[in-house]
């Protein structure tokens, strides 16, 4: 018997043995991926047999093997007394890109060699194409219209459009509502955006209510659509920025609120609840008019941004792994940008988050005891940074209105301006006439109101009532969390009915005399906006809740999807929301700019002059943005009071002397406004002792002095 055969007869001998202790070649190795058992002589820490093909050998391949004595490194002696052949070494071992048996045949899964393809090819899946960058970038595209918040988006624009409808059929002849108060917000617009551009130091000494300073802090400034009025020119350029910006704003409230209840943990058609609801709440038809009280979406949006860059949420609490910095920055920069379109509702929101930051500070410190909850260097940062810029804007801003307060003691707010715009209890249950659903129906609960305002008709929807109802019952919410928007939503409510509420004495009293900013705010029906947004939450936990059941329902059906009612079911909620937000706001043409408004330079009166007609003066004004003695504003400062007094006998010695004395260099009147007027039968009289001169310009009589 040779050397080489001995090796091999003692190979084969261990290969039916158990190995002895030190060196368990079997059970190191244990059984392979096809079942097969290493081949003996392979102790641990040995290369493993030849013929193993992609880390598995055959178990044919494993019999040659140990036919030929091929187990080992290339020229080691083997621990049976057995060497590696010197054939195996140079063509039978190789790895699995091109490993023979040791017959020196091909093994079946060894691959293709010397270009002949391996004969089970046939049978693997084929390789998955590259795709080339055109096709890289469809794909990229089409994943981020399908997005969630894509769709979100969209949707909202969508429905904007079509639920402020015709609000974009006429844009640059027709405004929402009526045309007093969104002229005065049209040429706030343009206002902020042509002095930032031209001279940013006289921002808030604005070209109307001439000669009175800090005018433009005589209302609401919507001071954060400044980037809008830098478009455009003109009042057909400013008809068009506002019903834009109008369309924007009920989209943005739409998607702040869905953002807000999808990021605390409610599903997709809960969250679309509660957008829609904030946004297209019956009581909002009725301020159509106040741009400033439509632009809330930077509210509900915040809050979203601030809870989901500290990994918060209602359903699941503090999740440190969802902490974000930037999240955190973006949620102050919003709450800032919010802040700068006024304080009628700002004010409101800057008490609130400021109660919010230190319940959670309080919260955080005192659980933290219990659990260690990581926070972040970082994450401070962003809230620190945060709030000082939110405190900065805050503070910046209510100068020039203490300024006002200051030289204008009329301008201040009393109780008794409270009381006025205070709505009672049936105001929750009465929709205005802007509602196309229960306008016409609640003619009669409106005329037992106390007066009719948009202040008191405070109906946030019925259905948004019901779903709230339904949501303290069945939700995706806690019991606590519930209650606690319960308690919103009862104290939020209370404090809009102003003083009707026991005298308001230990409610929106207290606020009006300790709080500072409080009593520059007459209207408390607009705490509403919380109320709705309450409601908004518990509706989008039951709709939650509801989603969650249809599909456990939906799992148990053969085949394991909703069928059309189930559907339907879903999205009936959703439907009934929207039905309620349907509007037949009218959409008044505005009066078309004179001619002479483009030509004539300020200085200059337009007659005749009261609270709405000077409204469309200051939109007329864009062109040119000259000084005008007209304007209208939240309050009336007295110096107007007096100069609209002197000017009912113009023109005259004395009222011109008055003006001369004010700086009025000209004086337009307008012929097809002043039926009824004392200046019907002056408009034509002599003026030649007076020393000025009289021009008609298309419909307007100019005078120059």
């Amino acid at each position: 018997m040779t050397t080489e055969q001995s090796g091999a007869t003692d190979e084969a001998t261990a290969a039916t043995k158990p190995t002895t202790a030190g060196a368990p070649a079997a059970d190191a190795a244990g059984p392979d991926a096809t079942g097969t058992e290493p081949a003996a002589g392979g102790t641990a820490g040995t290369e493993p047999a030849v013929g193993e093909t992609a880390g598995k050998a055959t178990t044919s391949g494993d019999q040659d093997a140990r036919k030929n004595g091929e187990s080992g490194k290339d020229g080691e002696p083997r621990k049976d007394g057995g060497t590696e052949d010197a054939s195996s070494a140079k063509g039978g071992d190789t790895d699995a890109g091109g490993s023979r048996d040791g017959d020196g045949t091909k093994d079946d899964s060894s691959g293709k060699e010397g270009g002949k393809p391996d004969r089970w090819e046939a049978f693997a899946p084929a390789p998955e194409p590259v795709p080339g960058r055109l096709r890289r970038g469809l794909r990229a595209v089409g994943r981020f219209g399908v997005h969630e918040w894509t769709l979100a988006v969209l949707g909202s624009l969508a429905l904007a459009v079509a639920l402020t409808w015709p609000t974009l059929r006429y844009p640059r002849h027709t405004l929402p509502q009526d045309y007093w108060d969104p002229s005065l917000q049209t040429w706030q617009m343009a206002w902020s955006g042509h002095i930032l551009k031209t001279n940013p130091a006289q921002l808030w000494h604005s070209n109307t209510f001439f000669p009175e300073p800090w005018s433009f802090a005589f209302s609401d400034t919507l001071l954060g659509y400044a980037p809008a009025g830098m478009i455009g020119t003109g009042p057909e350029a400013a008809l068009l920025r506002y019903n834009i910006m109008f369309v924007l704003a009920h989209a943005l409230a739409t998607l702040g609120a869905y953002a807000l209840a999808r990021q605390l943990g409610a599903g997709r058609a809960g969250a679309a609840v509660a957008g829609v609801g904030y946004a297209y709440a019956p009581w909002l038809l009725a301020q159509a008019g106040h741009l400033h009280i439509i632009s809330n979406g930077g509210i509900p949006l915040a809050l979203a941004m601030l809870a989901r860059g500290h990994g918060w949420s209602l359903r699941h609490g503090y999740r440190p792994e969802r902490r974000h910095a930037g999240w955190a920055y973006a949620g102050w920069v919003v709450a800032a940008w919010q802040l700068s379109l006024g304080f009628g509702i700002g004010l409101p929101f800057a008490y609130v988050l400021a109660v919010v930051t230190l319940v959670a500070t309080v919260t955080w410190f005192v659980r933290r005891r219990s659990v260690r909850r990581p926070f972040g260097v970082r994450l401070l940062v962003a809230d620190v940074v945060g709030a000082l810029l939110f405190a900065g804007v805050g503070a910046l801003l209510a100068v020039p209105y203490f300024k006002v307060a200051e030289l204008h003691p009329n301008a201040a707010r009393t109780l008794d301006d409270v009381g006025i715009y205070s709505p009672p209890l049936a105001g929750f249950f009465t929709a205005p006439a802007e509602s196309r659903v229960w306008g016409t129906l609640h003619e009669g609960a409106r005329a037992g109101l106390p007066w009719n305002s948009p202040e008191m008709t405070l109906l946030p929807g019925f259905v948004l009532y019901a779903l709230a109802a339904g949501g303290l019952f069945f939700s995706v919410w806690r019991l606590r969390h519930r209650l606690l928007l319960l308690a919103g939503v009862v104290v939020t409510a209370v404090l809009a009915m102003g003083t009707r509420f026991f005298g308001g004495t230990f409610t929106y009293g207290l606020l009006f005399e300790y709080l500072p900013g409080w009593n520059g705010l007459r209207t408390p029906g607009r705490m509403m906006l919380w109320t709705t947004l309450l409601l908004g939450l518990l509706a989008a936990g039951a709709v939650s809740a509801f989603a969650i059941r249809v599909r456990e329902w939906a799992a148990e059906r053969v085949p394991p999807w909703p069928g059309p009612w189930l559907r339907l079911a879903t999205v009936l909620p959703l439907l009934l929301v929207i039905a309620e937000g349907l509007n037949v706001t009218p959409h008044p043409v505005v009066p078309v700019q004179p001619a002479a408004m483009r030509s004539v330079d300020g200085p200059l009166l337009v007659l005749p002059s009261d609270q709405g007609p000077d409204q469309l003066v200051m939109l007329w004004s864009t062109s040119r943005f000259q000084d005008v003695v007209n304007g209208g504003s939240g309050f009336t400062p007295q110096r107007q009071i007096e100069i609209r007094k002197a000017t009912e006998t113009f023109p005259d010695q004395a009222s011109v002397t008055y003006l001369r004395a004010l700086g009025v260099r000209n004086v337009v009147v307008l012929r097809d406004r002043i039926a009824g007027t004392p200046w019907a039968t002056t408009i034509d009289a002599p003026v030649d002792a007076l020393g000025i001169t009289r021009e008609q310009v298309d419909n307007a009589v100019v005078f120059r002095f």
